[in-house]
């Protein structure tokens, strides 16, 4: 089977990507797949490049990668491709409709308003929220343009990074308790991590510098365990993933609240999910064998309702 790895890309997330991207590459199996490196600098790079391939191994972060974009153009050249659907992929990419559909489902989440002009910071509702802040992107990843505010003067600022990187922001009120995430994968619950960064909060630097925050399995009591477990499963299955996804949580006094749902979670070196599938004795190499069997199971109809002979052969 020839599986294109799709990396680069167009977003802020580009080198996050390129890392996710070398990764796969050193780690996918030899003896069942080639293994093709796809680099997009511009969105009509997939076009050209990606003709051939049997299936697309996602490396991408961030827009035309976990929007739904590339899901979509996959679709429409009829090449299956890893994780989560276009509609899953969009919904998760937006952070102010994610937040949304989880309180829909009765799931807690921090409070938040959504900013779509600079002004917007002065509103009552911001008031309200109280310091500190948590701004962001509202679509983005990887902890680029995120700011923990502290009191007023700084939100400004912190507003203002934040709309360098989208046309929407979000501010949302600070969890101050233990960060934990929870890996999915088809299905199944990997073993909870917990999230020690030496900065203030878990920032771009903490997520790839080696050494700057402390991950490991955490343990819970019975009960409250059983409550992070459904909360990530609820979540995963109010987002409609499928495949693969990471649900990254804050944790006070014993409840848990939902930050985000990561659709293309990274796999650097550093990276928190290839750590709980290790936890769970999944190497990375059984890891994206995991997460092409399960998209592939996923996603069977490509070309005019059927993947074509030659791919099911070789799927199988």
């Amino acid at each position: 089977m020839k599986v294109g790895i799709i990396m680069g890309g167009v977003s802020s997330e580009r080198e996050v990507s390129l890392a996710t991207g070398k990764e796969m590459m050193a780690h996918l199996d030899r003896t069942k797949y080639e293994a093709v490196p796809i680099e997009i600098r511009y969105k009509q790079d997939l076009l050209a490049q990606a003709q051939g391939i049997d299936l697309a191994l996602l490396a991408l972060h961030g827009s035309f990668g976990e929007d739904g974009t590339i899901q979509g153009t996959l679709e429409t050249m009829g090449i299956p491709y890893t994780g989560c659907s276009l509609l899953s992929s969009a919904l998760c990419m937006d952070k102010d409709v994610s937040k949304k559909l989880l309180r829909c489902e009765g799931l807690r989440t921090p409070d938040w308003v959504l900013l779509r002009r600079l002004d917007d910071i002065r509103s009552p509702q911001v008031a309200a929220l109280g310091y500190p802040l948590v701004v962001k992107p509202n679509a983005g990843g990887s902890s680029i343009g995120v700011t923990l505010v502290r009191d007023e003067p700084s939100l400004r600022q912190a507003a203002e990074t934040a709309f360098s990187y989208g046309e929407e922001v979000l501010v949302e009120a600070y969890i101050d308790g233990e960060e934990i995430t929870c890996g999915m994968l088809n299905g199944e619950l990997l073993p909870i991590l917990s999230i020690k960064p030496s900065a203030e909060f878990f920032d771009y630097t903490s997520k790839y510098e080696p050494g700057q925050s402390d991950e490991r399995v955490a343990a819970f009591e019975p009960e409250l365990e059983q409550r992070i477990r459904d909360a990530a499963v609820k979540s995963f299955r109010a987002m409609k993933c499928s495949v693969y996804a990471r649900v990254d949580m804050m944790l006070k006094d014993g409840i848990p609240y939902i930050l985000e749902v990561n659709t293309l979670p990274g796999m650097t070196r550093t990276s928190l999910l290839p750590q709980s599938a290790l936890a769970a004795g999944i190497s990375f190499a059984k890891l994206l064998d995991a997460i092409i069997e399960g998209s592939l199971a996923a996603r069977p109809n490509t070309e005019n309702g059927v993947i074509g002979s030659s791919r099911r052969q070789q799927a199988g």
